[in-house]
C-alpha cells in the first residue's frame, strides 16, 4: 500500500510558503490534476488546500513509495514555478502507515489549530469530491478517504472533542468579541478580506445577531459573493480609513505579509472620530495590525492570532482526555485499514499458494495410498493431518515476513518473488 503525503501546514511552514503552494480555486485544481495526470497517468492524487495547510496525497498500487517525494516536489515546483530547493525546509513527507494515520488525524481535527473544529471535515470531503470529478482517485485513495471520513464520524460520535467553541472564528467571536460587546445587532462590523476565515467569522457574528456588515477586499468579485450571503455592503481598500473610523468591530483576515495598519495611521483615524469603543480581531497570519495600535487610546481593544493560539492551547489542555481517546480510535482504525489493504493485496497470492501446495500434497498422498492400500482410515487421517501440519509450518515463515513487510506498505517485492518461486502468475488480483 504505497501512499505518500506532501504536507505543508501551520506546524511546519509559514503563511508565506503556504500561500505560494496553495491551490486557491477549483479551476487551478483542475489544471493541477491535468498537469499530474499527464506526467503520472498510473498514479492517484488528492489535493487538500485550505488556509492552514496544503497537502497532496499520492498513491500507486505497484510503485515504490521512495519515488514519490521527488515526484511530488517536482510537481509542486513546476506547477507553482517555485525552485524545488526552496521547498526542502517547508514540507514534510509521510509514507505508508504514517500517511494513513496523518490523514485520519487531519480529518478528526487533531492536527488543527483549534481542536475539534468541524470545518476540516467539509474541506476534506470537497478535496476528495474534486479529485473524483477529475478522475484522479483510484482503489487506494477511494478506500483511504472513505475510511478517513468514517473515522472522523466515529471520533465525533464517541468523544466530546467537538463540543463548545471549536474553530478559530468561533473562539474569536465567542471568547473575545463577547468579552467586549453584549450584543452585535447594534454594531457596525467591518471585515477586511473575503476568504474562508472572513466568511466563517461573519457567520458566527451573524448567528449572534449581527446585521450591519461592510466588507473591504482587494478583489471586488470575491467581496460581492460574500456580501450576498450576509446582505453586507462592500467597498474598496481606498476607503478603508473611512470605515475603520466608524466601525465598532473590525475583523481583519488578509495576512498580507506586512501590517496594513500601523499605529500612526490608526491614531489619525481615532483623532478624527469620537473615540468610541472599537474591538479589532486581527486574524491575519502574519498580523494585519501593528500590535502598538492597542495603545492609541483606552477604547481600542486589539486581539491577534497569538492571543487566539493561547486560548486554543487552553482549549487543548482541557480536552486532553478526549484527544487520548480520539488517538486510540485513530490507531485502531489505522490498523484496520492497513489490514484490509494488506488482505486485498496479499490475499489472492496467499490463497493460490495454499491451493498449489494443497494440490501437490493431495496428489502425492494419492500416490502413497495406492501403494499402501491396506492402510486403515485412521492411519490415513493421521497422515493427512501430519502433511497438513508440515505445509502450514513451511508457509509460516514467508507469511509472517509478508505481514511484517506489509506494516509499512504493500510488499510488492516479496509478492513478486513468491509468484516467481511458485509459478503463481498474476491472475485476477
Amino acid at each position: 500500500m504505497n501512499v505518500v503525503v506532501l504536507s505543508c501546514n501551520h506546524h511546519n511552514a509559514g503563511l508565506d510558503i503556504r500561500e505560494k503552494l496553495a491551490f486557491s480555486n477549483e479551476e487551478q485544481l483542475h489544471a493541477a490534476y491535468a498537469h499530474w495526470q499527464q506526467r503520472h497517468p498510473n498514479s492517484e492524487l488528492v489535493v487538500l488546500s485550505t488556509c492552514n495547510r496544503v497537502e497532496i496525497y499520492a498513491a500507486e498500487g505497484d510503485a515504490d513509495h521512495s519515488l514519490f517525494p521527488e515526484r511530488l516536489t517536482t510537481f509542486v515546483s513546476e506547477f507553482h514555478d517555485i525552485p524545488s530547493d526552496g521547498l526542502t525546509d517547508s514540507v514534510l513527507f509521510h509514507h505508508g502507515r504514517d500517511a494513513v494515520s496523518h490523514l485520519f488525524e487531519v480529518v478528526c481535527s487533531l492536527d488543527s489549530m483549534v481542536l475539534g473544529e468541524p470545518q476540516i471535515v467539509t474541506q476534506v470531503k470537497n478535496a476528495y469530491r474534486i479529485a473524483g470529478e477529475q478522475n484522479s482517485c483510484g482503489p487506494l485513495t477511494n478506500h483511504l478517504f472513505q475510511h478517513a471520513l468514517k473515522v472522523s464520524s466515529r471520533v465525533r460520535t464517541e468523544t466530546r472533542l467537538s463540543e463548545g467553541r471549536v474553530s478559530i472564528a468561533s473562539v474569536a467571536v465567542g471568547e473575545f468579541a463577547r468579552s467586549i460587546f453584549n450584543r452585535f445587532d447594534n454594531k457596525l462590523v467591518l471585515v477586511i478580506g473575503a476568504g474562508e476565515m472572513a466568511e466563517e467569522t461573519l457567520r458566527y457574528i451573524h448567528d449572534g445577531g449581527g446585521r450591519n456588515f461592510v466588507i473591504v477586499n482587494r478583489s471586488a468579485e470575491r467581496a460581492d459573493v460574500l456580501s450576498q450571503q450576509f446582505n453586507a455592503r462592500t467597498d474598496s481598500l481606498e476607503n478603508l480609513d473611512y470605515w475603520m473610523a466608524r466601525a465598532d468591530l473590525i475583523v481583519s483576515t488578509t495576512g498580507s505579509g506586512t501590517a496594513i495598519v500601523d499605529r500612526g495611521r490608526f491614531a489619525s483615524i481615532r483623532d478624527e472620530g469620537d473615540r468610541h469603543p472599537v474591538l479589532i480581531l486581527d486574524l491575519g497570519a502574519p498580523r494585519d495590525f501593528d500590535p502598538n495600535v492597542t495603545f492609541v487610546d483606552d477604547n481600542v481593544f486589539l486581539y491577534d492570532i497569538d492571543a487566539l493560539e493561547a486560548a486554543c492551547e487552553i482549549n487543548r489542555q482541557a480536552r486532553q482526555s478526549e484527544v487520548k481517546q480520539a488517538r486510540q480510535i485513530i490507531e485502531e482504525q489505522t490498523d484496520r485499514f492497513l489490514h484490509e489493504v494488506y488482505h486485498r493485496a496479499t490475499g489472492p497470492v496467499i490463497q493460490r499458494l495454499r491451493e498449489n501446495l494443497d494440490q501437490i500434497s493431495q496428489a502425492e498422498l494419492a500416490v502413497l495410498y495406492r501403494k499402501l492400500s491396506d492402510l486403515s482410515d485412521e492411519d490415513r487421517a493421521a497422515i493427512d493431518k501430519t502433511v497438513h501440519r508440515i505445509v502450514n509450518k513451511l508457509l509460516h515463515p514467508p507469511l509472517e515476513t509478508l505481514r511484517d513487510e506489509a506494516r509499512s506498505g504493500t510488499p510488492h517485492g516479496m509478492l513478486d518473488a513468491l509468484r516467481k518461486l511458485f509459478h503463481l502468475g498474476k491472475r485476477d488480483e
